[in-house]
């Protein structure tokens, strides 16, 4: 099947996608939109899995206040250029990690980052090993405004569109009155 200008550009639109990459996946998917945006995520996720040695050195941190100030949340997020950090794209990205801190804290970036010792009791806190991971590990979230993915998707999917390794370094959230009880805390 021959596939259209207008086919074309409508997957690009749709994705981010070159040029090329959306005639290949089109030509791949019969003409069919939705099996072409399929053919592009997975290939995209190929594409991130071999950018996930490179240096992540440039980026941003990205504020995310909610609820009138109650409710704060910081994220860094790197990436290996400035020239990506610039752009639209990877700013969006970043808010959207920082809003998806601020609505569901996370206490971990990634799975390895929890201490061997604290497995045991976020297993009897959530009842499960996978349910402590989606409440606890920022990654393996699922992202509020899609309940299709989870962030590691959403980082991934960022990955295939700029091009470049992405990481998410570290966060901090802030709500107003948590730990009010420990003075001790404050300077």
């Amino acid at each position: 099947m021959a596939v259209t200008t207008e086919q074309v550009r409508a997957l690009r639109e749709k994705t981010g996608a070159g040029i090329m990459d959306s005639k290949r996946a089109l030509e791949e998917a019969g003409g069919d939109l939705t099996k072409a945006t399929e053919v592009l995520r997975q290939q995209g996720l190929a594409r991130a899995g071999k950018k996930s040695d490179r240096s992540t050195l440039q980026g941003l941190v990205e504020p995310y206040i909610h609820g009138g100030g109650r409710i704060g949340a910081l994220v860094e997020i790197n990436c290996e250029t400035d020239f990506v950090a610039r752009t639209p794209d990877f700013q969006a990205l970043a808010h959207d990690v920082a809003m998806q801190i601020a609505a569901i804290p996370p206490r971990y970036v990634a799975v390895a980052d929890i201490p061997d010792a604290d497995f045991a009791a976020l297993e009897k806190e959530f009842g499960s090993r996978d349910e402590a991971l989606k409440q606890v590990v920022l990654l393996d979230q699922t992202f509020i405004k899609d309940a299709k993915k989870t962030i590691n998707d959403l980082i991934k999917e960022g990955i295939s569109k700029l091009g470049e390794n992405i990481v998410v370094r570290r966060f901090s959230r802030f709500e107003l009155g948590a730990g009010a009880g420990d003075e001790s805390k404050t300077a």
